[in-house]
């Protein structure tokens, strides 16, 4: 994971832990760090393949 993606990442679940904490629960703030949350962690699953599979491609590629 970039280190970008997880400092947001570590905002996100940051906030959503003082989302929950305040009195007068906020369930949008909340939602809406979710959300952020599985975004951050889906955009680094396909970056991590898609460099996978540029790896393998060139592995491939010398091979021959």
């Amino acid at each position: 994971m970039d280190k970008y993606l997880l400092i947001v990442l570590m905002f996100l679940i940051a906030g959503m832990g003082i989302a929950i904490t305040r009195v007068p629960f906020l369930p949008g703030l909340f939602y809406s760090m979710v959300a952020g949350a599985i975004i951050v962690i889906v955009y680094s699953s396909w970056k991590s393949r898609k460099e996978q599979k540029e790896l393998r491609r060139k592995g491939r590629k010398f091979k021959k």
